[in-house]
């Protein structure tokens, strides 16, 4: 029996465009991961997460902002 270690990985809608985050700390979870890029990504502070879903062998969760409107 092999154990493989299943990584995890982050992605978000950030400007328009799909980026993929690596894990800053294993340690973390995932509402720390996404404070943490939340200082360079400002939309990740009012995002919701979702995941993980495996994809090629890793857990791929992804952050979503949450757009209202005003009025």
């Amino acid at each position: 029996m092999e154990v493989i270690e299943i990584l995890r990985e982050f992605t978000a809608s950030v400007a328009g465009a799909e980026i993929t985050l690596p894990d800053p700390n294993q340690g973390f979870t995932v509402g720390e991961v996404m404070q943490f890029y939340s200082g360079k990504y400002p939309e990740l502070t009012t995002a919701n997460w979702t995941g993980p879903e495996i994809i090629n062998d890793k857990r791929v969760y992804t952050f979503s902002t949450i757009l209202g409107n005003k009025g």
